[in-house]
């Protein structure tokens, strides 16, 4: 029969499993976790040479994960298969293991090669296994001086091995949480990776839409500079896309991995914008509870994109020219100079050259800004891309909506094609939007489009035209689109029509259209 614990055994073991828990508590690294448990056992209960094995997840091989007494090299060796050795047993088992004397156990393989001759060696070995919650993801062990005058009353091992079985358990739930814990880590790495992939993909500069020689000098430009770390200033009116060609060329850069910030300075009131940029300490001014970081800070390593840069303040260009020319600044009410490691890109739709003549902006800082300069043209000036735009457009609205809209006839195209297009690519894209809503046929015809295009020009409805000719008209962009989605058909074209091939064909012919073509 075993002898009964002292009480300073039993307040020792208690102690133990109190700092345990304070180790658990203090750290998510399960490898530092880990060794202090170790440590642990050893300055407190006199256990010699430790180890924490797990099985590993993906190969289903048991390998040392932490150890108390085991060099490297030593640590390396020890793997094991399930079933394999003591510790190979007790993984697959999921019960303790005690041995006694450890030159005399056949199962005792000491792969770690760390005790030396295993005949000679007084030392006893305990096993336990280590669950999270029913599975089994390693074995706990510990060497013990053997003591030939204990053994031979028969002391037995059941208190130590229930003590370790303690410590097993709550290595289990700090392993379960760890693995919780990468996995997540894993997702959230993988989903950023791709969120970064699809942003590169999304803004590649393939994927900006144009045809006219205009647009190819810009899409030149931009592979040019994009892998430099020069400053860009992008000009054109509102509405040309300038904000597209800032992201093509943050995400084909070598910086593309890091922050893409975007501020509007037109945006943001002139009180504010110093602060928004720079950020401000604690107390800075009235409302400044807490200090924050600015734009610049947050874009450190990456881009920060400057839209409407005319719009900015005296004040504001003064700090912006010293970030430019220093690659430095501070906060607002703080005196820290902080590194800036960052491109900036700045876009205007103004004549920085009259601003600069009535004093508005300064002279040095349009020079630092225009190192690279980059002209979006107006739509009107590309008059060969419309189409191609609002074809993309069309597939877009299309499928946000839910809707089958295959093409724009004709009187539309001719209506798109001669607009002015004050607006640019982004009134063409509200255009289309507007168009694909109201259409509830396969074709955008030219009704769908927004009065400001109704020109008497363009319209089939013109206040120049009668009834007759209105009607005429209104009929033959129909029958066309018809016809168009039946490849020529004339009978096909009737029933989409609901009217019969005869009274079809009469029209066709009053209106002089050529079915064949469309086959």
């Amino acid at each position: 029969m075993a002898p009964v614990r002292s009480p300073e055994k039993r307040i020792e073991e208690l102690s133990t499993l109190y700092e345990v828990s304070q180790a658990l508590a203090q750290s998510l690294d399960l490898q530092q976790v880990l060794e202090r448990i170790l440590d642990i056992l050893s300055e407190r209960l006199g256990m010699s040479r430790g180890t924490v094995a797990l099985v590993s997840p993906f190969t289903g091989e048991i390998q040392i994960e932490t150890s108390l007494g085991l060099s490297p090299a030593e640590k390396r060796r020890g793997r094991y298969r399930p079933g394999e050795g003591v510790t190979g047993r007790v993984v697959a088992s999921g019960e303790p293991m005690v041995v006694p004397q450890i030159g005399k156990e056949p199962l005792f393989l000491n792969r770690t090669l760390s005790r030396g001759d295993l005949e000679e060696m007084e030392i006893s070995f305990l096993c336990v296994p280590i669950r999270a919650g029913d599975v089994v993801v390693g074995a706990l062990s510990v060497d013990r001086i053997f003591s030939k005058e204990s053994f031979d009353v028969d002391v037995s091992f059941e208190e130590e091995v229930n003590f370790l079985e303690i410590i097993a358990s709550m290595i289990g739930q700090a392993v379960k949480v760890h693995r919780m814990v990468e996995d997540e880590r894993s997702k959230l790495v993988a989903e950023k990776e791709r969120l970064q992939a699809d942003l590169a993909e999304k803004y590649n500069i393939s994927n900006l839409i144009g045809n006219s020689k205009a647009m190819h000098k810009v899409f030149s430009m931009v592979a040019q500079v994009a892998k430099s770390n020069a400053t860009v200033l992008i000009r054109g009116e509102s509405g040309t896309g300038k904000e597209l060609i800032a992201n093509a060329i943050h995400y084909g850069s070598p910086r593309a991995q890091k922050p893409l910030i975007k501020v509007n300075c037109s945006a943001i009131p002139e009180t504010l914008i110093e602060s928004e940029l720079f950020g401000h300490e604690k107390g800075a001014f009235t409302g400044a509870a807490e200090s924050k970081p600015g734009r610049f800070e947050l874009a450190s390593g990456g881009t920060i994109f400057l839209d409407e840069i005319g719009e900015l303040n005296q004040t504001t260009q003064v700090k912006l020219l010293r970030v430019l020319q220093e690659k430095e600044f501070e906060r607002v009410g703080g005196v820290k100079t902080i590194k800036a490691n960052i491109r900036i890109i700045a876009a205007t739709n103004r004549n920085l050259e009259e601003q600069m003549s009535s004093g508005e902006f300064r002279e040095d800082l349009y020079y630092r800004l225009n190192v690279f300069p980059i002209y979006m043209p107006a739509l009107r000036e590309r008059r060969t891309d419309i189409l191609l735009l609002a074809d993309h457009f069309l597939e877009k609205y299309s499928k946000e909506n839910g809707k089958e809209i295959k093409r724009i006839t004709t009187p539309a195209i001719d209506m798109l094609m001669s607009y002015h297009w004050p607006g640019n690519v982004r009134e063409l894209e509200n255009c289309m939007e507007r168009a694909v809503l109201l259409c509830d046929r396969s074709s955008i015809h030219s009704y769908h489009l927004p009065p400001t295009l109704q020109t008497a020009e363009t319209t089939a409805m013109g206040e120049g035209l009668s009834l007759e000719e209105s009607v005429s008209t209104f009929e033959t962009d129909l029958i066309i689109d018809a016809l168009k989605g039946t490849r020529g058909n004339i009978r096909a074209a009737a029933e989409r029509l609901k009217t019969t091939p005869r009274i079809l064909g009469y029209k066709v012919n009053k209106y002089g259209i050529e079915a064949k073509r469309y086959r």
